[in-house]
């Protein structure tokens, strides 16, 4: 196999249990799932697993046979690096660090993070610093476990192209931070899309391979909106990909057909791409 292909968790209903989400996607060929820590005190709570709880999880990969690969952090967006509430940082700081030894008792290689300095307040010179002060402090402390922090590119100016993404991860400069783009909002941002792909070559992670239309971020079916695949993902093969995650959302009752479309569609894609001799 020349590349995998995973899936979001929140693309299956909620009321699954994570084996039962892990089993669908295997259902409808994909290669992996990737865990969300979101906002909610219930995904953060993950983090607080006992080793027992950890086994159990284990256990539930090893019988499905399929792994969780990646973790989407986006419970940073709460409590990001950048806020000016010293509790906040704390707390964001404290899911990182949970975020990690999870990582690192799991398996799991990756740990997306949001590419915002702030979300819910205004970014200022302020924020921006305490970014980066935060972000150097937690690469430091995922290099520790052997674990990888990714960047995604957000839907807003802050980093919504790899090559804002590269200013930070050249400015840390470890193998521990890398990124993990969006094409989507790599389409939406208005950017040079094959220029600003190749420009983060020897910096990816894995891709984030989800639809948009202009303006829209989210909960588009592939196939609907304006996002180039064949092009995107032949540049990223170019820069040596070959993990790609299908970013999507469980949103109406043809969830399970979306899944099954969406596999289709990714894969077309893929295959064509990696077959190819170019």
């Amino acid at each position: 196999m020349s590349y995998t292909l995973g899936l979001y968790e929140k693309a299956m209903p909620e009321s699954f249990s994570l084996k039962e989400k892990l089993l669908c996607a295997k259902k409808y060929g994909f290669d992996f799932v990737e865990l969300s820590i979101d906002e909610s005190d219930k995904k953060i709570a993950r983090l607080n697993w006992s080793d027992e709880e950890i086994l159990a999880f284990k256990k539930d990969e090893i019988e499905s046979g399929i792994f969780f690969k990646s973790i989407c952090l986006s419970a940073q967006r709460k409590f990001p690096f950048g806020s000016t509430d010293e509790a906040v940082r704390t707390k964001g700081m404290q899911i990182l660090k949970k975020a990690v030894i999870f990582a690192y008792k799991t398996g799991i290689r990756i740990i997306q993070l949001a590419g915002y300095d702030v979300y819910y307040e205004k970014n200022s010179e302020i924020t921006l610093n305490l970014f980066k002060k935060g972000l150097k402090e937690a690469v430091e402390f995922a290099s520790l476990y052997g674990v990888m922090l990714a960047f995604e590119t957000m839907e807003t100016p802050f980093m919504n192209t790899v090559e804002k993404a590269l200013k930070y991860v050249n400015l840390i400069n470890s193998p521990y931070l890398k990124i993990y783009p969006d094409i989507g909002n790599l389409t939406n941002s208005g950017c040079d899309l094959k220029k600003d792909i190749l420009a983060g070559k020897g910096n990816y992670a894995a891709v984030h391979l989800k639809e948009t239309k202009p303006e829209i971020f989210r909960e588009c079916l592939f196939g609907t909106g304006h996002v180039n695949f064949d092009a995107a993902i032949s540049k990223f093969k170019k820069c040596g990909v070959n993990s790609y995650l299908a970013e999507m959302w469980c949103v109406d009752s043809n969830w399970e057909e979306n899944i099954k479309n969406a596999s289709i569609f990714l894969r077309k894609k893929l295959d064509s791409a990696y077959n190819s001799l170019y």
